[in-house]
């Protein structure tokens, strides 16, 4: 963790004000409070400060009409009176600082494992536009992930954004643990959005681990959290990245889960008037999760690269449900967990044919992409007959391929729940020892083409200059 200097001090001073325009509580209704007073200096989306009866209350400005502002407070309005004063404190800002790595932080920037925190000498607003998309780097170099499933058949590399989708309970978590600890990145920032108090202790603790939190900083914002810090806990997460991304680190960040996110901003919405329109949700919900998306992935210039993984919750393995189409139309690729594959024991449950990088063919030589194809093709054959094998009505020689995909599953299938420590060339070495029963001379070949590389990660031909 980096040390907290004179500037962070500084910038507390410079930041305290001393004086704050005042309004007043007119009506209390259906959880939203209506102030009077501040309308003409307040901005959609500023915050304000409420005396609650347990102490200060922030809220977001949801409506402005006339005289009078709608507001929607980050925690009940229960003991707030007529007539209660109600300080604007301007737009929402987080000043990130190097210091906070190995931190765990809520959306406003205030630490929630007891330790003290100070800001960075730079505020930040939560709603920043995305790069300008002319000036961008292209995706970058393939990174090694510690599994071999994402070294070969899915890679993911620098700058990527992928989407995670899977039900509740088919290991989701472990899949972003395991790339939180061994993903090739500078800083990983990982936002919690809605989870559930004991899984952020459980995630630090047991998931994580001291390696994973030494190089990563939590945003979190549990599930009795109120839908305006829920939503937020996402801009604040995309914030600390980028601070990190200007500095020129590779930044991974880890979203748990959009469709959280998107919630919350259903229930905010419905609340300022909207309604809703796609199974529930209102119309601006596929911009907001658009312009999230759109603040990852390369950067230009001397930046560095926010590389993004969004997890989804898809209730009952349905891909064509709002929020996954949505985010599986702007990413670089998705992941698809099946709960069929993890009843039967297979972790991760990952569906490989179902799955896509795109970071492919490109990202993969020509003797790789031979191999890919190959598993691939093996795969699907296997797949397509597989309720005739299971049920013994295949005959064996009736289909050359099919019997190749009998011969090979069993070692294809363990293949995708395989760790791997040497890097992205002894994975593509693996894969090229399994394929050997149906090439033995091309996949010899590519064994002794890829093991002159000696286990780099990283292909030289996608790197980025620099």
């Amino acid at each position: 963790m980096a040390g907290i200097g004179f500037e962070n001090v500084l910038s507390v001073v410079e930041t305290t004000v001393l004086s704050r325009p005042l309004g007043r509580i007119v009506a209390i209704e259906d959880g939203r409070i209506i102030v009077r007073g501040l309308s003409a200096n307040a901005a959609m989306g500023d915050l304000v400060r409420i005396n609650g009866i347990d102490g200060p209350i922030r809220g977001e400005v949801l409506r402005l009409d006339g005289d009078r502002m709608t507001v929607l407070p980050d925690a009940t309005p229960e003991g707030l009176r007529l007539g209660t004063a109600v300080a604007l404190l301007g737009a929402a800002m987080l000043s990130p600082d190097d210091s906070w790595i190995g931190r765990v932080i809520d959306p406003y920037g205030e630490p929630l494992d007891d330790l003290p925190i100070l800001p960075g000498p730079t505020a930040r607003r939560l709603s920043a536009r995305p790069l300008n998309p002319t000036r961008r780097r292209g995706l970058g170099a393939r990174l090694n992930t510690g599994l071999r499933v994402f070294n070969t058949l899915l890679p993911l590399v620098r700058g990527q954004r992928i989407g995670l989708f899977a039900g509740s309970g088919v290991g989701k978590s472990t899949i972003l643990a395991l790339l939180a600890q061994n993903l090739t990145a500078d800083v990983v920032v990982i936002a919690m959005i809605g989870e559930r108090g004991r899984e952020v202790r459980e995630f630090i603790d047991r998931v994580l681990g001291p390696q994973g939190m030494a190089r990563s900083v939590i945003v979190a914002a549990t599930s009795d959290r109120s839908a305006a810090l829920r939503r937020r806990c996402a801009y604040a997460a995309i914030t600390v990245a980028e601070h990190f991304r200007d500095q020129g680190k590779n930044v991974l960040l880890l979203a748990d889960s959009i469709t959280r996110l998107a919630d919350a901003h259903r229930e905010i919405a419905l609340a300022g008037g909207e309604e809703g329109s796609m199974r529930g949700f209102p119309p601006t919900t596929s911009s907001v999760i658009t312009t999230l998306c759109e603040r990852t992935g390369p950067g230009m210039g001397e930046m560095g690269d926010i590389t993004a993984v969004f997890t989804v919750l898809v209730a009952g393995s349905d891909m064509d449900e709002p929020v996954a189409d949505i985010l599986r139309g702007v990413l670089d690729g998705h992941i698809v967990l099946d709960r069929r594959i993890a009843e039967r024991g297979r972790y991760p449950a990952v569906d490989v044919l179902r799955s896509v990088s795109r970071a492919l063919p490109v990202a993969a030589s020509d003797e790789e992409n031979s191999l890919l194809g190959e598993a691939r093709r093996l795969l699907g054959a296997y797949e397509r007959a597989e309720l005739m094998i299971q049920s013994g009505l295949y005959a064996a020689g009736s289909d050359p391929q099919i019997d190749t995909a009998i011969k090979v599953w069993p070692q294809l299938d363990a293949f995708v729940t395989e760790r791997e420590n040497d890097g992205i060339t002894a994975s593509f070495r693996r894969l090229a020892q399994i394929l050997t029963v149906v090439h033995p001379r091309a996949g010899g070949a590519v064994l002794q083409s890829r093991g002159a590389a000696g286990g780099q990660s990283v292909d030289r031909q996608h790197a980025r200059p620099g």
